[in-house]
């Protein structure tokens, strides 16, 4: 290993959760090539480790089924129309992962034979073991539940060693919004029941109780900054652990 290179990574499988406004770079909508090129090329340094890698991808840089819902829309299509965006997501993902010779694979939650893999949980394993990334999409195919819990609940199927959740600008958990008030405080480790007691906005309830009944331990870093994954993975950087 080369001397620049980071410590042997803590985890030999793990779950990356990004949102879909992590793709869309500087423009309010949509999907920004370059910035899709960059966390493929995060994702690429993990995986020359030999670590296995899940990803989901949120849908709010297309379509966020909350605020459809809020705008009059009925929940459970606008829910649907979420799921739908998260698969936009996973395959411009794909593509830029096997444009780095990476080999990947797009799993849906929701049956699109034509686009993806649907979801079957051995398949999605033996992905894994044959080093393939696997993108889980369209959500857990249930309206009311949040791409946060998919994550949760995918990286226990597929008996992930931990969450790493890759934030937009902020580098961990705070006690308030720190692009907001200046004296927010960040930790370096927070208690489950600290999340939701305080409710820190680390990922909806309902993923962290998953997460906490299956000791599942949650990384928060930020996604901005450069081989930023890669460096946590190893211990290293800025961070918060909950556990």
């Amino acid at each position: 290993m080369a001397p620049d290179s980071p410590a042997k990574p803590a985890f030999k499988r793990v779950m990356l959760k990004i949102s879909g406004e992590a793709l869309m770079g500087d423009q309010g909508f949509g999907l920004h090539p370059p910035t899709v090129q960059r966390v493929a090329q995060e994702v690429k340094a993990v995986h020359d480790l030999g670590v296995e890698i899940c990803m989901v991808i949120g849908g709010g840089n297309i379509f966020r089924g909350l605020s459809g819902s809020a705008q009059g829309m009925e929940r459970t299509t606008a829910d649907y129309m979420g799921m739908l965006a998260t698969v936009m997501n996973a395959l411009a993902m794909q593509s830029a992962l096997e444009g780095l010779g990476v080999f990947c694979r797009v799993i849906s939650a929701i049956r699109m034979d034509e686009v993806a893999e649907p979801y079957i949980r051995r398949r999605a394993v033996r992905h894994l073991e044959k080093k393939r990334v696997c993108i889980f999409a369209a959500g857990t195919g249930n309206p009311y539940f949040t791409t946060d819990t998919a994550a949760a609940l995918r990286a226990n199927e597929m008996a992930c060693e931990a969450i790493f959740m890759g934030k937009n600008g902020v580098d961990g958990v705070y006690d308030k919004d720190p692009k907001k008030h200046a004296d927010a405080k960040r930790y370096d480790h927070v208690s489950f029941d600290d999340c939701l007691a305080k409710n820190l906005k680390v990922m909806d309830a309902s993923a962290i109780a998953l997460a906490r009944d299956n000791n599942l331990p949650i990384m928060v870093f930020s996604l901005d900054e450069p081989g930023g994954f890669r460096g946590v993975l190893a211990g290293e950087g800025t961070y918060t652990r909950v556990q």
